[in-house]
């Protein structure tokens, strides 16, 4: 196995900007030179995200572990992609470093839609049967020399315990703001979920932004750069951080989720919700709204966790 990194720290980030962008698509793609060249509004974090004209995007890594998913990401979205019932990126070209940019980068066609939220979802069921019904289909695909957990996607696919030690400084940062008994219990059982062994394919961050809505339903699944096979579990997240009771009752029984893959789910958004909390100040102001809305979702977890134990035995 590759060696685990420090998941504390984060990775050391560059910037981009648009006149850079401009000179490697002259550089490297002189026929696309013409296109005009704007940054995208909510571009994500791993990478710098801009318009190439109305069709296409160009997306860079915005530091050298996110740029590991580049080749992965072209040798393996367009063998994905028909087997998938939304859309989801279609590379077009890979660039090189160059122009002061020190790493692969890519081309993508546009895919239309916003990035879901509460208010945009339609119907909250038919967007979780719909959400469930794509990830289904992902782990169907035959995972047959797929790339395994590690470096390239922050271990996502692989054992809960890689985490512990996040989860265990970030109990200790937000003393006094989380309940820490009920935290670890919930992280103690996920811990203890055993997966049955057989690879799967996951995509590794089903979060919001990467979730694409028009019309109020799902239109599309973007990013994969932390997509791989092994225990798909992961993917379960967004069942505590989006959907609603209603939704995320029939997200599971549509995946026909057993127990332990349900408590590693829950473990994985756990881990997810702590480590968003810990990234703001709870001095500052301008965190309160984001800060909130963590404790909203981490509230989530433990409701449905203590609501489960009606036909769970407590430890």
């Amino acid at each position: 196995m590759s060696e685990i990194p420090d998941l504390g720290s984060p990775p050391q980030r560059i910037t981009v900007d648009a006149k850079q962008v401009r000179l490697l698509i002259a550089d490297q793609f002189p026929h696309l030179a013409g296109l005009p060249i704007t940054p995208v509004a909510i571009g994500g974090w791993d990478n710098w995200t801009f318009h190439l004209g109305p069709e296409r995007l160009v997306r860079l890594p915005s530091a050298a572990e996110y740029a590991l998913a580049v080749d992965k990401e072209h040798l393996w979205l367009p063998a994905l992609a028909p087997r998938l019932p939304q859309p989801i990126p279609a590379p077009v070209a890979k660039g090189e470093p160059d122009a002061g940019y020190p790493y692969p980068w890519s081309i993508y066609q546009w895919l239309d839609g916003e990035p879901a939220s509460v208010d945009r979802i339609a119907d909250p069921v038919r967007f979780a049967i719909d959400l469930a019904d794509f990830l289904a289909a992902l782990q169907g695909v035959d995972a047959a020399g797929g790339p395994q957990p590690g470096v390239h996607n922050w271990f996502r696919g692989g054992t809960l315990h890689t985490y512990d030690k996040e989860v265990q400084r970030a109990l200790m940062q937000l003393h006094g703001h989380v309940d820490a008994e009920l935290v670890r219990e919930i992280w103690a059982r996920a811990l203890d979920a055993r997966w049955d062994g057989v690879d799967r394919w996951f995509h590794g961050d089903i979060a919001r932004g990467n979730l694409l809505v028009a019309d109020g339903q799902l239109a599309a699944v973007i990013d994969f750069g932390t997509c791989g096979v092994g225990d798909p579990a992961c993917d379960l997240a967004i069942a505590w951080t989006l959907l609603t009771d209603d939704g995320r009752e029939a997200f599971r029984t549509r995946l026909s989720v057993d127990d332990a893959t349900w408590a590693r789910g829950r473990g994985w958004a756990l881990w997810k919700t702590l480590a968003t909390c810990c990234s703001y100040t709870l001095e500052d102001p301008e965190d309160a709204e984001e800060f909130a809305d963590a404790q909203r979702v981490l509230g989530e977890i433990l409701s449905e966790y203590v609501a489960s134990a009606v036909t769970r035995p407590r430890p």
